[in-house]
Protein backbone atom coordinates (compact mmCIF):
# COMPACT_ATOMS: atom_id res chain seq x y z
CA UNK A 1 0.00 0.00 0.00
CA UNK A 2 1.29 3.41 -0.73
CA UNK A 3 0.95 6.72 1.00
CA UNK A 4 1.03 9.91 -1.06
CA UNK A 5 0.15 13.25 -0.79
CA UNK A 6 -1.65 14.51 -4.04
CA UNK A 7 -1.19 18.62 -4.94
CA UNK A 8 -3.23 20.20 -7.45
CA UNK A 9 -2.12 23.28 -9.54
CA UNK A 10 -4.18 26.39 -8.15
CA UNK A 11 -3.35 29.99 -8.88
CA UNK A 12 -3.40 30.33 -5.33
CA UNK A 13 -1.28 28.11 -2.74
CA UNK A 14 0.52 30.36 -0.32
CA UNK A 15 1.16 30.72 2.76
CA UNK A 16 3.84 32.82 3.46
CA UNK A 17 7.17 33.14 5.72
CA UNK A 18 7.49 30.60 3.73
CA UNK A 19 4.18 29.06 2.92
CA UNK A 20 2.35 26.08 1.15
CA UNK A 21 3.09 26.38 -3.09
CA UNK A 22 0.84 24.27 -4.92
CA UNK A 23 2.56 23.76 -7.88
CA UNK A 24 2.35 20.80 -10.24
CA UNK A 25 -0.90 20.00 -11.55
CA UNK A 26 -2.63 16.41 -11.15
CA UNK A 27 1.20 14.62 -9.78
CA UNK A 28 1.65 12.92 -6.40
CA UNK A 29 4.86 14.11 -4.67
CA UNK A 30 5.98 10.57 -3.24
CA UNK A 31 7.62 10.46 -0.05
CA UNK A 32 11.18 8.53 -1.14
CA UNK A 33 11.55 6.78 2.13
CA UNK A 34 9.84 2.95 2.46
CA UNK A 35 8.65 1.65 5.07
CA UNK A 36 7.86 -1.86 5.90
CA UNK A 37 5.15 -2.72 8.70
CA UNK A 38 4.27 -6.38 8.43
CA UNK A 39 3.40 -7.14 4.77
CA UNK A 40 2.65 -3.24 4.04
CA UNK A 41 4.93 -1.22 2.23
CA UNK A 42 4.11 2.83 2.66
CA UNK A 43 6.02 5.24 0.38
CA UNK A 44 7.42 8.03 1.97
CA UNK A 45 8.47 11.16 0.46
CA UNK A 46 12.46 12.28 0.95
CA UNK A 47 15.28 13.99 -1.26
CA UNK A 48 19.14 14.61 -2.04
CA UNK A 49 21.47 17.75 -1.19
CA UNK A 50 22.71 19.87 -3.89
CA UNK A 51 25.68 21.52 -5.21
CA UNK A 52 26.85 23.31 -7.99
CA UNK A 53 26.81 21.10 -11.23
CA UNK A 54 28.20 23.66 -13.74
CA UNK A 55 31.17 24.55 -11.65
CA UNK A 56 32.83 21.64 -12.79
CA UNK A 57 36.85 21.16 -12.86
CA UNK A 58 38.59 21.43 -16.30
CA UNK A 59 37.23 17.81 -16.97
CA UNK A 60 34.73 16.43 -15.62
CA UNK A 61 34.31 12.83 -13.70
CA UNK A 62 33.04 9.74 -15.32
CA UNK A 63 30.34 7.98 -13.08
CA UNK A 64 32.08 5.25 -12.96
CA UNK A 65 34.74 7.77 -10.97
CA UNK A 66 32.12 9.61 -9.28
CA UNK A 67 30.30 6.36 -7.91
CA UNK A 68 34.52 4.97 -7.09
CA UNK A 69 34.95 8.27 -5.22
CA UNK A 70 31.70 9.01 -3.32
CA UNK A 71 29.64 5.77 -3.21
CA UNK A 72 31.46 4.46 0.23
CA UNK A 73 30.22 7.76 2.25
CA UNK A 74 26.64 7.53 0.73
CA UNK A 75 24.46 5.66 4.05
CA UNK A 76 22.34 3.02 4.30
CA UNK A 77 19.44 4.47 6.83
CA UNK A 78 16.46 2.06 8.62
CA UNK A 79 14.72 3.77 11.25
CA UNK A 80 12.25 2.04 13.75
CA UNK A 81 8.74 3.71 13.64
CA UNK A 82 5.81 3.38 15.60
CA UNK A 83 2.47 4.05 13.76
CA UNK A 84 -0.97 4.52 14.48
CA UNK A 85 -3.57 3.05 12.84
CA UNK A 86 -7.67 2.88 13.02
CA UNK A 87 -8.55 -0.41 14.29
CA UNK A 88 -10.90 -1.87 11.63
CA UNK A 89 -13.64 -2.12 13.48
CA UNK A 90 -14.00 1.71 14.53
CA UNK A 91 -12.23 1.51 18.24
CA UNK A 92 -9.49 2.93 19.75
CA UNK A 93 -6.58 3.75 17.68
CA UNK A 94 -3.62 1.13 17.70
CA UNK A 95 0.25 1.32 17.07
CA UNK A 96 2.25 -0.67 14.60
CA UNK A 97 5.78 -1.54 14.37
CA UNK A 98 7.14 -0.61 11.17
CA UNK A 99 10.75 -0.36 9.58
CA UNK A 100 11.46 2.95 7.38
CA UNK A 101 14.46 2.92 5.19
CA UNK A 102 16.14 5.87 2.91
CA UNK A 103 19.45 7.20 2.16
CA UNK A 104 21.82 10.13 3.50
CA UNK A 105 25.65 10.33 3.45
CA UNK A 106 28.82 11.37 5.80
CA UNK A 107 29.43 15.22 5.38
CA UNK A 108 32.39 15.17 8.00
CA UNK A 109 35.10 13.32 9.27
CA UNK A 110 33.32 13.73 13.14
CA UNK A 111 30.37 11.01 12.09
CA UNK A 112 27.92 13.75 11.01
CA UNK A 113 25.44 12.50 8.25
CA UNK A 114 22.68 14.16 6.67
CA UNK A 115 19.58 12.55 5.58
CA UNK A 116 15.64 13.59 5.07
CA UNK A 117 13.53 14.86 7.84
CA UNK A 118 11.01 12.42 6.59
CA UNK A 119 13.36 9.73 6.89
CA UNK A 120 13.78 9.60 10.74
CA UNK A 121 10.58 10.86 11.45
CA UNK A 122 8.84 9.27 14.62
CA UNK A 123 11.97 7.02 14.95
CA UNK A 124 12.53 5.17 18.11
CA UNK A 125 16.47 3.88 17.03
CA UNK A 126 18.24 4.90 13.89
CA UNK A 127 20.73 2.83 12.27
CA UNK A 128 23.37 3.79 9.43
CA UNK A 129 25.66 1.79 7.53
CA UNK A 130 28.71 3.47 5.41
CA UNK A 131 30.70 1.81 3.09
CA UNK A 132 30.18 -2.07 1.35
CA UNK A 133 31.74 -3.74 4.52
CA UNK A 134 30.85 -1.07 7.08
CA UNK A 135 28.48 -2.46 10.00
CA UNK A 136 25.26 -1.20 10.88
CA UNK A 137 25.55 0.87 13.81
CA UNK A 138 23.26 3.20 16.04
CA UNK A 139 22.54 6.85 15.21
CA UNK A 140 22.04 9.53 17.37
CA UNK A 141 19.32 12.62 16.10
CA UNK A 142 21.25 15.72 16.47
CA UNK A 143 18.17 17.62 15.56
CA UNK A 144 15.34 18.12 12.58
CA UNK A 145 14.18 20.78 10.66
CA UNK A 146 11.03 19.80 9.19
CA UNK A 147 10.57 23.10 7.10
CA UNK A 148 13.67 22.03 5.01
CA UNK A 149 12.94 18.55 4.99
CA UNK A 150 16.61 18.24 6.61
CA UNK A 151 18.08 16.03 9.25
CA UNK A 152 21.28 15.79 11.30
CA UNK A 153 22.80 12.19 12.73
CA UNK A 154 25.89 11.38 14.42
CA UNK A 155 27.89 8.06 14.41
CA UNK A 156 30.56 7.07 16.20
CA UNK A 157 32.96 4.76 13.25
CA UNK A 158 33.48 6.50 10.11
CA UNK A 159 36.42 4.46 9.21
CA UNK A 160 34.48 2.98 6.18
CA UNK A 161 33.91 6.17 4.54
CA UNK A 162 35.50 9.33 3.32
CA UNK A 163 32.94 12.44 3.43
CA UNK A 164 31.40 13.68 0.44
CA UNK A 165 33.04 17.05 -0.92
CA UNK A 166 30.03 19.32 -1.12
CA UNK A 167 29.66 21.84 -4.13
CA UNK A 168 27.46 25.49 -4.68
CA UNK A 169 23.62 24.67 -5.52
CA UNK A 170 23.67 28.66 -6.60
CA UNK A 171 25.85 27.22 -9.47
CA UNK A 172 23.90 24.21 -10.87
CA UNK A 173 22.53 25.24 -14.54
CA UNK A 174 19.80 23.73 -16.41
CA UNK A 175 21.26 20.78 -18.95
CA UNK A 176 24.40 20.24 -16.32
CA UNK A 177 25.07 16.76 -15.70
CA UNK A 178 23.87 15.14 -12.43
CA UNK A 179 24.32 11.75 -10.69
CA UNK A 180 22.39 10.55 -7.76
CA UNK A 181 23.59 7.34 -5.13
CA UNK A 182 21.21 6.09 -3.12
CA UNK A 183 19.34 2.87 -2.03
CA UNK A 184 16.54 3.12 -4.13
CA UNK A 185 13.77 0.24 -2.53
CA UNK A 186 16.04 -1.08 -0.63
CA UNK A 187 19.17 -2.13 -2.91
CA UNK A 188 21.80 -0.28 -1.50
CA UNK A 189 24.26 2.13 -3.29
CA UNK A 190 22.53 2.48 -6.13
CA UNK A 191 23.89 5.07 -8.82
CA UNK A 192 21.42 6.59 -11.69
CA UNK A 193 22.12 9.47 -13.84
CA UNK A 194 20.57 12.82 -15.56
CA UNK A 195 20.25 16.22 -15.84
CA UNK A 196 19.47 19.78 -13.82
CA UNK A 197 15.73 19.74 -15.50
CA UNK A 198 15.18 23.21 -13.75
CA UNK A 199 16.33 25.14 -10.76
CA UNK A 200 14.40 27.47 -8.24
CA UNK A 201 11.52 25.37 -7.94
CA UNK A 202 9.17 25.30 -4.90
CA UNK A 203 8.14 22.08 -3.41
CA UNK A 204 6.27 21.53 -0.14
CA UNK A 205 8.10 20.76 3.12
CA UNK A 206 6.14 17.95 5.78
CA UNK A 207 5.19 20.55 7.86
CA UNK A 208 2.75 22.33 5.22
CA UNK A 209 5.28 25.11 4.66
CA UNK A 210 7.53 25.65 1.11
CA UNK A 211 11.36 24.98 -0.02
CA UNK A 212 12.68 27.50 -2.16
CA UNK A 213 15.69 27.15 -4.86
CA UNK A 214 15.04 23.57 -5.47
CA UNK A 215 16.74 21.40 -7.63
CA UNK A 216 14.68 19.38 -10.50
CA UNK A 217 16.28 16.53 -11.84
CA UNK A 218 15.44 13.92 -14.64
CA UNK A 219 17.94 11.44 -12.78
CA UNK A 220 15.55 8.45 -11.47
CA UNK A 221 14.64 9.21 -8.44
CA UNK A 222 12.32 6.08 -6.42
CA UNK A 223 11.21 5.01 -2.52
CA UNK A 224 14.33 4.68 -0.68
CA UNK A 225 16.38 7.53 -2.33
CA UNK A 226 15.56 10.14 0.01
CA UNK A 227 18.08 11.70 1.98
CA UNK A 228 20.91 10.62 -0.69
CA UNK A 229 23.26 13.12 -2.20
CA UNK A 230 23.03 14.30 -5.71
CA UNK A 231 26.10 15.05 -7.19
CA UNK A 232 27.88 17.55 -9.89
CA UNK A 233 29.59 16.28 -12.63
CA UNK A 234 32.78 17.13 -10.66
CA UNK A 235 31.43 14.66 -8.05
CA UNK A 236 30.20 17.13 -5.76
CA UNK A 237 26.95 17.54 -3.53
CA UNK A 238 24.45 20.37 -4.92
CA UNK A 239 20.89 18.47 -3.45
CA UNK A 240 19.48 16.24 -1.17
CA UNK A 241 16.95 14.12 -2.88
CA UNK A 242 13.81 14.57 -1.25
CA UNK A 243 10.54 13.92 -3.56
CA UNK A 244 9.35 13.05 -6.88
CA UNK A 245 6.38 13.75 -8.88
CA UNK A 246 4.81 11.38 -9.81
CA UNK A 247 1.03 9.99 -11.07
CA UNK A 248 1.81 6.23 -10.27
CA UNK A 249 3.85 6.49 -7.08
CA UNK A 250 7.01 5.20 -9.31
CA UNK A 251 10.27 7.64 -11.15
CA UNK A 252 8.98 9.59 -14.24
CA UNK A 253 11.90 11.55 -14.53
CA UNK A 254 10.60 14.80 -12.24
CA UNK A 255 12.48 14.60 -8.84
CA UNK A 256 13.43 17.33 -6.26
CA UNK A 257 16.53 17.65 -4.75
CA UNK A 258 16.80 20.30 -1.65
CA UNK A 259 20.03 22.66 -2.42
CA UNK A 260 23.05 21.90 -0.70
CA UNK A 261 23.24 25.86 0.37
CA UNK A 262 20.05 25.37 2.11
CA UNK A 263 21.03 22.35 4.31
CA UNK A 264 24.78 24.02 5.47
CA UNK A 265 22.73 27.01 6.95
CA UNK A 266 20.41 24.32 8.50
CA UNK A 267 23.42 22.30 9.49
CA UNK A 268 25.15 24.99 10.98
CA UNK A 269 21.92 26.06 13.37
CA UNK A 270 21.41 22.26 14.39
CA UNK A 271 24.67 21.96 15.88
CA UNK A 272 24.78 25.33 17.37
CA UNK A 273 21.57 24.68 18.69
CA UNK A 274 19.34 21.85 17.55
CA UNK A 275 16.73 24.22 16.17
CA UNK A 276 16.65 26.09 13.42
CA UNK A 277 14.41 29.33 13.72
CA UNK A 278 12.80 30.90 10.33
CA UNK A 279 10.89 34.09 9.47
CA UNK A 280 7.03 33.97 9.10
CA UNK A 281 5.05 36.86 7.24
CA UNK A 282 1.89 35.73 7.38
CA UNK A 283 -0.14 36.07 4.39
CA UNK A 284 -1.69 33.63 1.69
CA UNK A 285 -1.45 34.86 -1.97
CA UNK A 286 -2.20 34.43 -5.84
CA UNK A 287 -0.65 35.24 -8.76
CA UNK A 288 -1.34 38.46 -11.44
CA UNK A 289 -1.47 37.87 -14.37
CA UNK A 290 -2.45 39.47 -17.36
CA UNK A 291 -5.96 37.81 -18.36
CA UNK A 292 -6.45 37.93 -14.75
CA UNK A 293 -5.55 41.42 -13.97
CA UNK A 294 -7.92 42.44 -17.13
CA UNK A 295 -10.53 40.24 -16.12
CA UNK A 296 -10.66 41.77 -12.73
CA UNK A 297 -9.80 44.86 -14.02
CA UNK A 298 -6.97 45.54 -11.99
CA UNK A 299 -4.60 48.48 -11.71
CA UNK A 300 -1.49 46.18 -12.64
CA UNK A 301 -0.58 42.86 -14.53
CA UNK A 302 1.57 41.24 -12.33
CA UNK A 303 2.03 41.11 -8.79
CA UNK A 304 0.48 39.07 -5.85
CA UNK A 305 -3.25 39.40 -4.47
CA UNK A 306 -3.61 39.00 -0.92
CA UNK A 307 -6.09 36.37 -0.36
CA UNK A 308 -5.80 35.97 3.45
CA UNK A 309 -3.56 37.17 6.42
CA UNK A 310 -3.20 35.33 9.40
CA UNK A 311 -4.21 36.89 13.08
CA UNK A 312 -1.95 38.14 14.94
CA UNK A 313 0.89 37.54 12.54
CA UNK A 314 3.13 40.29 11.11
CA UNK A 315 1.60 41.14 8.05
CA UNK A 316 -1.71 41.26 10.40
CA UNK A 317 0.49 43.62 13.24
CA UNK A 318 1.74 45.82 9.76
CA UNK A 319 -1.71 46.80 8.37
CA UNK A 320 -1.98 44.32 5.49
CA UNK A 321 -5.37 43.12 4.23
CA UNK A 322 -6.36 40.35 2.66
CA UNK A 323 -9.52 39.65 0.20
CA UNK A 324 -12.71 41.23 0.96
CA UNK A 325 -14.45 38.85 -1.61
CA UNK A 326 -13.79 36.57 -4.50
CA UNK A 327 -14.69 36.60 -7.97
CA UNK A 328 -14.39 33.80 -10.61
CA UNK A 329 -12.66 34.04 -13.71
CA UNK A 330 -12.24 30.91 -16.46
CA UNK A 331 -13.96 28.46 -14.35
CA UNK A 332 -11.30 29.72 -10.98
CA UNK A 333 -12.26 31.43 -8.37
CA UNK A 334 -9.98 34.17 -7.36
CA UNK A 335 -9.90 36.73 -4.21
CA UNK A 336 -10.46 40.45 -4.71
CA UNK A 337 -10.46 43.62 -2.68
CA UNK A 338 -7.11 42.70 -0.87
CA UNK A 339 -3.79 44.65 -0.96
CA UNK A 340 -1.96 43.56 -3.92
CA UNK A 341 2.07 43.46 -3.36
CA UNK A 342 3.62 44.79 -6.64
CA UNK A 343 7.14 44.67 -4.98
CA UNK A 344 9.51 43.27 -1.98
CA UNK A 345 12.30 44.89 -0.75
CA UNK A 346 12.21 46.96 -4.18
CA UNK A 347 12.20 44.31 -6.37
CA UNK A 348 9.38 43.39 -8.30
CA UNK A 349 7.51 40.57 -7.63
CA UNK A 350 5.67 38.33 -10.65
CA UNK A 351 4.02 35.89 -8.21
CA UNK A 352 3.84 34.51 -4.55
CA UNK A 353 6.96 32.29 -5.33
CA UNK A 354 9.20 35.51 -5.37
CA UNK A 355 7.59 36.52 -1.97
CA UNK A 356 8.12 33.34 -0.32
CA UNK A 357 11.89 33.11 -1.78
CA UNK A 358 12.75 36.86 -0.65
CA UNK A 359 11.33 35.61 3.12
CA UNK A 360 13.13 32.49 3.08
CA UNK A 361 16.37 34.14 2.82
CA UNK A 362 15.52 36.15 6.30
CA UNK A 363 16.09 35.57 9.53
CA UNK A 364 13.07 36.17 12.53
CA UNK A 365 13.41 40.13 13.46
CA UNK A 366 14.22 41.02 10.52
CA UNK A 367 12.33 43.74 8.87
CA UNK A 368 10.84 43.99 4.85
CA UNK A 369 9.52 46.80 2.66
CA UNK A 370 6.42 45.89 0.88
CA UNK A 371 5.31 47.89 -1.61
CA UNK A 372 1.26 47.46 -2.06
CA UNK A 373 -1.77 48.94 -3.87
CA UNK A 374 -4.42 49.51 -1.22
CA UNK A 375 -7.67 51.14 -3.08
CA UNK A 376 -5.84 51.97 -6.05
CA UNK A 377 -3.40 53.88 -3.55
CA UNK A 378 0.62 53.07 -3.85
CA UNK A 379 2.11 52.55 -0.86
CA UNK A 380 5.28 51.08 1.52
CA UNK A 381 4.60 48.73 4.16
CA UNK A 382 7.28 47.64 6.57
CA UNK A 383 6.86 44.14 7.89
CA UNK A 384 8.61 42.79 11.08
CA UNK A 385 8.91 39.27 10.12
CA UNK A 386 8.18 37.05 13.12
CA UNK A 387 9.18 32.96 13.91
CA UNK A 388 7.60 30.26 11.93
CA UNK A 389 5.10 28.18 13.50
CA UNK A 390 5.47 25.22 13.96
CA UNK A 391 3.63 23.74 11.37
CA UNK A 392 1.35 25.84 9.17
CA UNK A 393 -1.75 24.20 10.86
CA UNK A 394 -0.63 25.92 13.77
CA UNK A 395 -1.10 29.26 12.22
CA UNK A 396 -3.89 30.91 13.69
CA UNK A 397 -7.16 31.55 11.15
CA UNK A 398 -7.49 34.86 10.10
CA UNK A 399 -10.98 36.75 10.44
CA UNK A 400 -10.64 37.60 6.39
CA UNK A 401 -12.52 35.73 4.14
Amino acid sequence: MQRARRFLSTSFGSAIGGGLVVAIAGLILVEAGVIDAGEESVALAPAPLTQPASENSTRGLTVNEIYDRNAGGVAFIKAQVTQTTQDPLGLLPRQQQGLASGSGFLIDPDGHVLTNAHVVEGANTVEVQLGEDGEPQDAEVVGTDPSSDLALLKIEDTKAAAPLPLGDSAKADVGDPVVAIGNPFGLDRTVTTGIVSAVQRQIQAPDGFSISDVIQTDAAINPGNSGGPLLDGSGRVIGINSQIASQGGGNEGVGFAVPIATAQDVVSQLLAGGEVKRAYIGITGGEISPEIAEALNLPVDQGVIVERVFDGGPADSAGIEGATGEATVGGETFPVGGDIITKVEGKEVTGMEDVISIANERKPGDELTLTVLHDGDEKEISVKLGERPATIRDAPASQQP
